[in-house]
């Protein structure tokens, strides 16, 4: 039996252990929000610990003033490189109880997925780094270091302290950020490039206070009509972002369709595509904005009124080569341009998360696309992704000459951050036996 073969025996083995594992991370609500509990996080962060000794590794918990963390290490043999493993054991709200099938907090698998908040984002990824650990029996062919965050889905605040705090013992050769995911069930994928973010809350004041609409309405317009007039320029006609001086690039052409992106976003029949150019530049290569909130009057609370203010919260990705801050002051600049009738325009600024590219060539890249090639019996492709990973310019700053390389185990339909969020078991055993084969391939660097 060859070697791939006995690992992918042993992965197999151990899957009811992997799954028990990711039901009992799942049904803990490890929420990182503001005003959300901090015990869960606590526990989750305990548990984490707990199944890292569990296969050997040396094992703590860092916690200071921010979220806890868990770092793991397993020495590496005589001259072997030293690989370091990321996940994150927090997650999203919920959101609407109404909204999912079964409970957010209440793993339950139905056909053949297992359903909960953060079966795939991002409680899958630690459970393929624990699997990849049992699979060798706690002692794995290379040196490697763990670091799962507690933070991720609330920006990372902590994440730098902690990462100096624990740079010499993390020290490594390659980087594994199992926070990413595949081109499509069945089908594995490294993620080489990512849109940063940048957003910023926007306030529209016409008036001292809210004024009768009858007596007053006419001259003067209400800050919900200036808002709707405001946000409306920050698309051309065709749909394309028209905020000046921002990036735009070109992405690989993959075999997306237009049918196939509408199914994975459940988009209604009528909706039109908006912008120019392919799928995957609009994906990953061109800045997109969303208006992710309005402070205004609830509709069952309406009154005959000019509302004297109104607020919006601007996010727009921005792709690769393009400067965050840069962006962020474009954005900015827009909004006080464009903003009419003279209204007053208060501008704060939210958060910033610059874009990404990784390298591509290396050793650790050519064993990581041969190891998920050989466990999904499928080529595996380069693909971008539209969503941002802002501490990835924390691990190259930090580790300059480790490889870095974006995994995971979701796919197209997994719905992270959304309702009914899950996971495919059959992709998270494939996961598994990649991040496996990627060890051991990479010890033979």
């Amino acid at each position: 039996m060859t070697a791939d073969a006995k690992l992918r025996e042993r992965v197999h083995a151990a899957m009811p252990e992997a799954r028990a594992d990711l039901e009992r991370l799942v049904a803990i609500p490890s929420v990182s929000a503001t005003d959300w509990p901090k015990e869960p996080l606590v526990r989750s962060a305990e548990t984490v610990a707990e199944m890292l000794r569990a296969v050997g590794a040396e094992v703590k918990v860092l916690r200071s003033d921010g979220h806890p963390a868990v770092v793991g290490y397993v020495a590496a043999p005589a001259g072997a490189p030293t690989v370091l493993l990321y996940a994150h054991h927090d997650v999203q709200p919920p959101g609407p109880e109404t909204e999912w099938e079964t409970p957010a907090f209440a793993p339950t698998v139905r056909d053949g997925r297992l359903f909960g908040r953060g079966s795939s984002d991002d409680k899958a990824g630690v459970v393929a780094h624990v699997a990849a650990l049992r699979a060798f029996a706690g002692r794995p062919p290379v040196g490697v270091a763990v670091f799962i965050e507690g933070e991720e889905e609330a920006g990372s605040e902590n994440l730098r302290a902690y990462l100096e705090g624990e740079r010499a013992r993390l020290a490594c050769d390659a980087v594994v950020v199992a926070d990413g995911g595949n081109w499509r069930l069945g089908q594995p994928a490294l993620t080489t490039t990512l849109r940063g973010v940048v957003s910023c809350v926007v306030q529209l004041r016409v008036l001292d206070k809210a004024v009768h609409s009858g007596q007053f309405g006419g001259p003067f317009p209400d800050a919900l009509v200036a808002m709707a007039h405001l946000l409306a320029t920050l698309h051309d006609k065709k749909g394309d972002v028209a905020i000046e001086g921002i990036v735009r690039g070109k992405a690989k052409k993959l075999d997306l369709t237009e049918d196939e992106l509408r199914t994975q976003a459940g988009a209604r029949r009528s909706v039109q595509l908006i912008g120019k150019g392919g799928l995957t530049d609009r994906l990953w290569m061109k800045p997109s904005v969303s208006v992710l909130a309005i402070d205004a009057p609830r509709v069952r609370e309406a009154i005959n009124q000019l509302v004297p203010v109104a607020r919006a919260k601007v996010s727009m990705r921005i792709p690769p080569g393009q400067d965050g801050k840069q962006a962020l002051a474009a954005l900015v600049a827009h909004l006080r341009k464009q903003a009419p009738w003279g209204v007053e325009v208060t501008i704060t600024h939210e958060s910033s998360g610059e874009p990404f590219v990784t390298k591509t060539g290396g050793p650790a890249y050519k064993a990581m696309r041969s190891a998920l090639t050989k466990a999904w019996g499928h080529k595996t492709v380069d693909i971008g992704a539209g969503g941002t990973i802002p501490f990835l310019f924390d691990l190259a700053e930090l580790f300059p000459k480790a490889e870095i390389m974006v995994t995971g185990v979701e796919d197209p339909r997994s719905g992270a951050h959304g309702p009914d969020e899950s996971v495919d078991l059959g992709e998270l055993e494939r996961a598994c036996l990649a991040e496996a084969l990627f060890l051991e391939r990479f010890a033979r660097r």
